[in-house]
């Protein structure tokens, strides 16, 4: 796992939360969701970017392992991590967009750059 935040969870609940977040992140390109939280995802999904860019068998095993949809997987193989070939690191960008209504919690924008 990355980080050492908690995020209010046990483990194998809080690895299934990173795991869903990351998978849609892959899918979707965006996600919203709390600063705290996109920081995790974000060095989980640097994590599974970094590992498709070798693109042989044990990586797609890693990488299969760890996202949750196979067509998220082929994906992350196909398109994404050629995208990011010349780059390393820093896939990820988050932005800051003010308190949630409801408890006031710090919104931020994850996206892939």
């Amino acid at each position: 796992m990355s980080g050492t935040r908690k995020l209010g969870r046990a483990t194998d609940c809080r690895r299934a939360m990173l795991r869903a977040m990351v998978t849609y992140l892959l899918e979707k390109g965006k996600i919203e969701t709390t600063v705290t939280r996109a920081k995790e995802v974000r060095a989980m999904a640097e994590k599974m970017i970094t590992v498709a860019k070798n693109n042989d068998l044990h990586s797609k095993r890693q990488v299969f392992a760890f996202v949750t949809k196979e067509d998220v997987a082929k994906k992350l193989f196909d398109e994404i991590a050629p995208k990011y070939a010349e780059r390393n690191g820093g896939y990820t960008r988050i932005i800051k967009i003010g308190p949630r209504r409801g408890d006031a919690a710090e919104m931020a924008i994850i996206e892939l750059v």
